[in-house]
């Protein structure tokens, strides 16, 4: 089982580092993959991943990327009051095929996955945006990897006892300290192609921690999603590690983040 999930996370890295290096069409589309299979497991945990509310997710987030392109609509905020608008038309008009609780899983799938994770593709856009992109994954996957080894070695107070037992705050400390001290170390090989000085290193840092942080509230959100319907794993779609929603649930909620600090305070 560990060698399985070392190769498929080799793979992975690999993959991250085509994707973000590439940029253009080879980003946006794969962006657009992992959303729409992201979006079919998490909808599949409801139960309503095959239905017409569902494909009308679907095809909001197709049409989503392709604005992210294009810019048609310059405010994202129409693609969700869209969305919701026409849910609403889909719950009247079959009423009573689907409950409300139904309508609001539909709207918390596409807006959840699909457009958190698609400011990977829009910090990739940024100015230095090739740099700044593998900041996502230093907050998502670095902090995760530190946050386990700093647990197995002190972790002693439970952060989330009921919904994950083996997440410690010691643990959690380590993850933010350690993404930060990544930061440091990555921002620092690369300041003369950012064109960084040590004000700008010191402040992706912070912002680095601070996604860290934030970024384990996304872990464990899809943990007690997982929880609620009492499953194992999303998808067994990456050996070792589970589905897209598995793998890839910290970084939805960490790329937002990472971009509007960096946006407003680079």
């Amino acid at each position: 089982m560990f060698k399985t999930r070392l190769l498929s996370g080799i793979i992975l890295v690999i993959l991250a580092l085509i994707v973000i290096i590439s940029g253009g069409y080879v980003t946006l589309l794969s962006l657009l993959a992992i959303s729409l299979i992201g979006m079919y497991e998490l909808y599949r945990v409801f139960k309503l991943e095959k239905t017409p509310m569902a494909m009308v997710a679907y095809i909001v987030a197709v049409v989503f990327y392709c604005n992210l392109k294009w810019m048609w609509i310059v405010d994202p905020l129409m693609f969700v009051m869209g969305l919701l608008i026409i849910l609403m038309f889909v719950y009247v008009f079959s009423y009573p095929k689907y409950e409300a609780k139904d309508v609001m899983a539909i709207f918390f799938g596409m807006f959840y996955v699909a457009m958190m994770l698609s400011y990977v593709y829009q910090i990739r856009m940024l100015p230095n945006g090739v740099f700044l992109a593998f900041l996502i994954f230093i907050c998502s996957w670095g902090c995760d990897t530190c946050a386990y080894c700093v647990g197995v070695l002190i972790g002693k107070h439970k952060m989330a006892p009921v919904l994950s037992p083996k997440k410690s705050i010691e643990g959690a400390v380590g993850g933010v300290i350690g993404t930060a001290l990544l930061t440091v170390l990555y921002t620092y090989i690369f300041r003369a192609q950012m064109g960084l000085g040590t004000r700008a290193i010191v402040v992706l840092a912070i912002i680095s921690a601070v996604a860290a942080l934030i970024s384990m509230v996304g872990d464990l959100t899809a943990s007690a999603i997982k929880r609620n319907y009492d499953i194992k794993d999303y998808g067994t779609l990456i050996p070792g590690h589970g589905g897209i929603m598995d793998r890839f649930d910290s970084m939805m909620i960490t790329a937002p983040i990472i971009y509007y600090l960096a946006v407003y305070f680079l």
